[in-house]
């Protein structure tokens, strides 16, 4: 008995990711897809015997790898192309499916870093055996540590950027509790949330930098908030008090790079996100391009140059999110000394004429 699943746009709709690779998004998704959509549908195939398969045919890829000769080249890049459209399924089928699960989460990473280990010491192995070439051992701690970094530093700066909202957010609940102030919402995830708002306000915003507009943070949360709430609003009434407070840790560095902004826009329009060269790519260079072009050194080299360069890129927005950061907190700070001001003020007025009335009542 088939399962009731939707239309394949739908699928569409509901498991791909608003950004992603482009990798994925323009050799992978058209293919795992359409598979996704069978697999939920006439099968009772789960995430994690998907994430299986995929280790499998990576393995599959080492071995063909290990062989060294240009024609187990080719067949180890092909299949490690198929390991890895059966690794974007499981999380598609998991979605679809609502088989998801923290466990299932944890295994794919885990056998994705096998899959990379692997491949990379069969790879490198292999050509070392063929041609003696010691810049092949080389190679292989090198894709090794590179993979390892890649994902460490993407950790490190979830992590941090987890710490910086936290604390805001604590902040912002003591102003709610002081004064009843508004919700918080990051830029971010407004921007993630919708794409069509992100378009818009960075052509905005880099209209604004370019013309040297001191307020282009304001129009930008002013665009993408109100398109929040409109959104909110299809669905319920949303009264004008409710808007939350957007907070913008990117700021600067979206003022100092306003040609980003519009780059960013036209990958947006595809689903890409704009750090092209993640992990995911490093690995399609290494195991996939060089190996169908015979050029594993140079596929490998350059792309581990261009991984470092967008990892160093990534480092320095988070320094410049770290400075707006400190501003957003310094703000937070002097808002609460002039409303304690404020409210020491309002206290003497209210002690001066309680006591002009006692005098007036005693007369």
């Amino acid at each position: 008995m088939p399962r009731d699943i939707p239309s394949l746009p739908e699928v569409r709709r509901l498991t791909q990711k608003k950004r992603d690779a482009w990798w994925t998004v323009l050799l992978v998704d058209p293919m795992a897809t359409p598979l996704v959509r069978v697999t939920a549908r006439w099968t009772r195939i789960t995430p994690n015997q998907i994430t299986w398969g995929a280790l499998i045919l990576g393995l599959g890829a080492a071995g063909c790898f290990a062989m060294g000769d240009w024609r187990w080249l080719i067949a180890g890049a092909l299949i490690y192309h198929l390991s890895f459209v059966l690794d974007c399924m499981d999380g598609k089928v998991a979605r679809l499916t609502g088989q998801g699960s923290v466990f299932g989460a944890w295994l794919d990473y885990i056998f994705d870093r096998v899959r990379v280990m692997a491949c990379a010491v069969a790879l490198m192995g292999g050509q070392f055996h063929r041609t003696g070439d010691l810049i092949y051992v080389w190679l292989a701690v090198v894709v090794v540590f590179l993979d390892g970094l890649r994902y460490i530093n993407s950790l490190e700066i979830f992590k941090t950027r987890h710490t910086m909202r936290k604390q805001i957010k604590t902040r912002m609940r003591a102003a709610r509790r002081a004064q009843n102030a508004d919700d918080v919402a990051f830029m971010e995830d407004l921007l993630r949330a919708n794409p069509s708002a992100d378009i818009e306000q960075d052509l905005r915003g880099a209209a604004a930098a370019e013309d040297g507009t001191a307020q282009q943070s304001e129009t930008v949360g002013a665009t993408v908030q109100s398109e929040a709430v409109e959104q909110t609003e299809q669905t319920e009434t949303v009264a004008p008090a409710s808007r939350p407070k957007v907070v913008d840790l990117n700021q600067e560095f979206r003022s100092r790079f306003p040609v980003y902004l519009r780059f960013r826009s036209f990958l947006l329009r595809h689903r890409i996100r704009t750090h092209l060269i993640s992990g995911i790519e490093f690995q399609m260079a290494v195991f996939i391009v060089g190996p169908l072009i015979d050029q594993v050194i140079g596929a490998t080299v350059v792309a581990g140059v261009l991984l470092l360069v967008f990892e160093l890129a990534i480092v320095y927005k988070l320094l410049l999110s770290t400075r707006d950061f400190g501003r957003t907190l310094e703000a937070f700070e002097k808002d609460g000394r002039e409303r304690d001001a404020l409210a020491a003020a309002n206290g003497l007025e209210q002690d001066g004429g309680l006591r002009e009335e006692g005098l007036s009542t005693v007369a």
